[in-house]
């Protein structure tokens, strides 16, 4: 461990990228941490405490939507934008057209999805705004009604947002992996402590909650290397080419197509969508008709995290948008007349139509297992959670949701395939 750690300081410019990331982490936790001014925390405090979901979009978030930070709703808007743009590049030809022109078109995309940022920011911000005042008994922010207090605050946080974008981006160019998943990551992780301090302070006021707590870190340690088991996994096609385009004829190779196409983008899709009937219900209780009021108690209570309206939806709608962005991200047509433009072919599958066929059934088996591995990371933290609360040892807060971990334990991979990388080319250039 600290030859490897040795060698990563002495090669100079990883060392280099790898500081600048931690300084931009550190920049963005103070950023977490500046709240906007005329809030009352107070207020505040009692409304997470309270409502799961919030609490639950808060740790993802790093703490700042509890902070009402100047980086309150953190990428969201960012990250919704880039789903948005990815799947207007199959309705729009235009747009599918510029994802095919290499770096300038990716440059164009890009630019185009921190133009559409802006106005979600905008929006996101008063909707979250609304929501968190609605939730409180007291106004968490005073004359919210009036354009001149409340514009100024989305203004704040539309800025945050578009400040973290570029933080990421500055990451991704002069530090070390994806930026955007290093800040989100790193949002997690500063989110943990507090949630293990309080379960600890649980299980130190009452012993029989030891039990809850040490089953809870075994679970989160078994899934971890079962989530690096399967985000590793791929199915290895065999791909023979024929010595065309400079390939040696005969030459074996593979495709290889990951269990996990997905990734993480399922469950911010199935997130999103569990989510609004809650909060819907939410803004209805306000409401004046009785029938209003009854269908907003009902959809609050119904989908609370947890129950099992909740978890079937939740699980259903995961692996249903696990064959939906894989159907837009993975094209068997395109891959199977690359590889046949090559001079390839899978042995014993005719080139072309039936590659295209082959590599789309294969690919539609591998979603399955995927979106039913990312179901389960997702639903398994909450179901734990609902038996240890229904059972006599009684419960303690997760350190990390299932989502989470998905997005920790992908981000740590990938950082360490980046280091190896950088390394592999440090050592090169030291003989050449």
């Amino acid at each position: 461990m600290f030859k490897y750690l040795g060698q990563i300081w002495q090669a100079k410019d990883l060392r280099n990228k790898l500081l600048f990331t931690v300084a931009m982490i550190v920049v963005y936790r103070m950023l977490a941490h500046i709240t906007i001014p005329g809030v009352d925390l107070e207020a505040l405090q009692t409304v997470f405490e309270r409502n799961k979901i919030l609490g639950a979009f808060s740790l993802l978030m790093g703490g700042s939507t509890k902070n009402f930070s100047v980086v309150l709703m953190g990428l969201s808007p960012y990250i919704n934008a880039v789903i948005i743009i990815q799947l207007l590049q199959v309705i729009i030809p235009r747009l599918e057209a510029l994802s095919k022109e290499g770096e300038q078109g990716r440059k164009k995309i890009t630019q185009y999805t921190r133009i559409l940022t802006i106005p979600m920011a905008f929006i996101q911000s008063y909707g979250m705004i609304l929501l968190l005042n609605s939730q409180s008994s007291v106004e968490i922010i005073k004359d919210m009604n009036s354009p001149a207090v409340i514009l100024p605050i989305m203004l704040t946080i539309t800025a945050g947002t578009m400040l973290l974008m570029w933080l990421g981006e500055l990451i991704t160019e002069k530090g070390i992996s994806n930026g955007v998943s290093i800040i989100i990551f790193s949002g997690i992780i500063a989110g943990l402590p507090n949630v293990a301090g309080q379960a600890l302070a649980l299980a130190t006021e009452d012993n029989s909650r030891l039990i809850p707590l040490t089953a809870g870190a075994l679970i989160t340690v078994i899934l971890a290397v079962i989530i690096i088991l399967i985000t590793e996994g791929q199915r290895k096609i065999p791909v023979t080419y024929s010595g065309r385009s400079g390939v040696s004829k005969g030459e074996q190779a593979s495709l290889p197509i990951r269990i996990n196409q997905a990734g993480m983008i399922p469950i911010i899709f199935a997130v999103s969508m569990i989510t609004f009937p809650g909060i819907l219900g939410q803004f209805m209780v306000n409401g004046e008709s009785a029938w209003v009021i009854a269908t907003g108690e009902w959809l609050q209570s119904a989908f609370q995290i947890g129950t099992g309206i909740y978890i079937f939806l939740y699980a259903a709608l995961i692996i249903a948008f696990t064959y939906f962005y894989v159907s837009i991200t993975f094209n068997p047509d395109d891959v199977a007349e690359n590889i046949q433009k090559r001079g390839g072919f899978i042995p014993g599958i005719r080139p072309g139509k039936q590659t295209a066929e082959y590599l789309k059934k294969v690919s539609n088996h591998l979603n399955l297992f995927g979106g039913l591995f990312i179901a389960f990371i997702a639903v398994m933290p909450i179901l734990m959670q609902k038996t240890l609360a229904s059972s006599t040892m009684g419960s303690v807060p997760m350190l990390i949701s299932g989502a989470g971990m998905i997005i920790v334990v992908g981000v740590v991979l990938e950082l360490i395939r980046q280091i190896n990388a950088q390394l592999i080319m440090h050592n090169y250039e030291k003989f050449y």
